[in-house]
């Protein structure tokens, strides 16, 4: 395994995280799709041996049961707190990011992972509703309370971001240290700004849905599994491109086909190739994480780089916000 610094942290993490929102109670009002305690475990268990110390989840994965056996399998595996680096996410929730909500929330995802201190918490969104200096305090003072120890940001626009980073700068505020953004060879819009930002105050990027959904994983676009049948936000992310993205998806069947290798080493290879710190993948198979990790010792050339990325074409923003949304139970 390898590893990474997050940010201008000292916090070691490898150079995979584990996706936590496949690990809950299935809901007809979340995912259908998600694992039960045990085999959520076994999966935890199986990147734990691999290496990967670094796990993320959200307050509002399988409404908070993701966390649970989150805290619940690091628990029962014995793995020592020092060594395993836990974030959580704050936003979809009553509130978004007020300063009473960000307490509030802490607090609950603490109670739940069964911890006192969470490695990394990131903004799930951004908050139209919340001045930014409220939030951006709210999180400094987490950090100052020893309840985090870095704080992080998801899917936004590229201005509101480097906005927030300046805010941190002028009040004295501790800035993000990552960026977990939509990111993949399907969709590239952040290449534009954010990604430039990012490198602008060396922030790491972490980035979710690395395989797309699964359509980066194999050569058809659809599969018979309960998520593929189940996932409309999957759907809503990736079927309005679908003729380009699956000139794209041929791309990387072909290179796969030829170097002899799974799609899926090919996709998260061209991540890693793209300066990305800690793709998060969210497998549900232990072969999911074995063919992950195979790709961190795959190294593709400019030539094989350029084919994958000749196809690509402009996609609707599929992320960051307009305007609040919440999520109801």
């Amino acid at each position: 395994m390898e590893y990474a610094k997050l940010g201008s942290t000292n916090i070691s993490v490898s150079r995979l995280c584990v996706g936590c929102m496949s690990y809950g109670q299935p809901s007809e009002d979340f995912h259908m799709w998600t694992l039960d305690y045990d085999r959520s475990r076994e999966m935890i268990a199986c990147a734990w041996d691999l290496g990967v110390n670094f796990f993320d989840t959200a307050n509002v994965y399988s409404f908070g049961s993701s966390e649970e056996y989150l805290g619940r399998a690091v628990r029962d595996l014995k793995i020592p707190r020092d060594r395993i680096v836990l974030a959580s996410k704050v936003y979809f929730n009553e509130g978004f990011l007020s300063k009473e909500a960000i307490l509030r929330e802490i607090d609950g995802t603490l109670k739940r992972l069964g911890t006192d201190y969470l490695d990394l918490y990131q903004i799930h969104r951004f908050d139209y509703s919340t001045p930014p200096e409220e939030f951006m305090g709210a999180l400094n003072s987490l950090i100052r309370a020893g309840k985090v120890r870095a704080i992080g940001a998801s899917a936004m626009f590229g201005y509101q971001f480097h906005n927030l980073q300046i805010i941190a700068e002028r009040n004295g505020f501790a800035g993000f240290s990552t960026m977990q953004n939509h990111y993949n060879l399907l969709y590239r819009e952040d290449e534009r700004e954010l990604i430039p930002i990012c490198r602008q105050y060396g922030v790491s990027l972490i980035p979710y849905s690395p395989l797309a959904g699964g359509h980066l994983s194999r050569r058809e676009w659809d599969s018979d599994s309960l998520r593929s049948a189940s996932d409309r936000v999957s759907r809503q992310k990736y079927d309005h491109a679908r003729e380009n993205d699956t000139e794209i998806t041929e791309r990387v069947y072909a290179l796969a086909e030829k170097r002899g290798v799974s799609m899926t080493e090919i996709s998260l290879a061209w991540l890693l190739h793209r300066g990305v710190a800690a793709p998060i993948v969210g497998a549900t198979k232990p072969w999911h994480f074995e063919a992950a990790v195979k790709a961190l010792s795959l190294k593709l050339d400019e030539e094989e780089l350029r084919s994958l990325e000749e196809p690509y074409r402009a996609h609707e923003v599929v992320g960051a916000l307009s305007s609040n949304i919440t999520l109801s139970k």
